[in-house]
């Protein structure tokens, strides 16, 4: 209602596809990550709908969102619990709180640890605390995607890791998106990635979607492209 006001959100209209792997770039303040929260449930909207899987889930708090959404923050000491072993972790989001993890349980994770190929198979009972920022980040996801959720969401999940360590976890999370056919918005700065990573790359400006493009158009493009279009 004054002069200094800033609509976070104006008027923005996306559709995913099953499957769709969506990248989202755009300047600080346009309106990525407010996107991103409100779809999460973070951040309440004003007017519209948000609609996951044919539900209506704008009125639902966050944490009752959680069973259709998996999330991946930018902070690497987001999403795990550090003080509890890697084992306790991976138990919390394949079936939540409980005593005990059973043989079986235990060798499943040691399985899908080896395939992150880290090494963390052999550190189950590991405090998630002492792991690098790189090897949480590919915890969190491998705790995000358990449940093969109805919506993965990267929040710039690669920025506060260096770039050898960020290669690697984009990679991983390639895999991840693949080989569960999952549903993703990826929010990032880097251009590159953008283009290099998903099938459908969104930019933003001022609260807005201002430039939606997919299959052979996005793959297409150029860093000099997008930064033409940015400008």
């Amino acid at each position: 209602g004054t002069v200094n006001e800033k609509q976070a959100l104006r008027g923005v209209s996306l559709t995913l596809k099953d499957g769709d792997f969506c990248t989202v770039i755009g300047g600080n303040g346009a309106g990525k990550s407010t996107m991103l929260n409100a779809v999460a449930g973070t951040f309440s909207v004003d007017s519209g709908a948000i609609v996951i899987d044919g539900v209506d889930v704008t009125r639902l708090p966050e944490h009752k969102r959680a069973k259709f959404i998996g999330r991946v923050f930018q902070d690497p000491m987001m999403g795990t619990a550090p003080t509890m072993q890697i084992e306790e972790n991976l138990a919390l989001a394949a079936r939540g709180l409980g005593w005990g993890i059973t043989k079986t349980e235990r060798a499943d994770y040691r399985e899908l640890l080896r395939d992150l190929g880290l090494g963390l198979e052999d550190r189950l009972t590991s405090k998630v605390g002492h792991l690098s920022g790189g090897q949480r980040q590919a915890l969190t996801l491998l705790m995000a995607s358990l449940k093969r959720p109805k919506l993965l969401l990267l929040d710039e999940h690669t920025a506060a890791l260096d770039p050898k360590t960020a290669a690697k976890v984009l990679a991983l999370s390639d895999r991840i998106v693949e080989e569960n056919g999952l549903t993703t918005m990826m929010v990032t700065h880097n251009m590159k990635d953008a283009i290099v990573h998903g099938n459908r790359l969104i930019m933003m400006y001022d609260g807005r979607i201002v430039i939606d493009v997919s299959g052979e158009e996005k793959k297409k493009l150029t860093v000099p492209d997008l930064l033409a279009l940015f400008s």
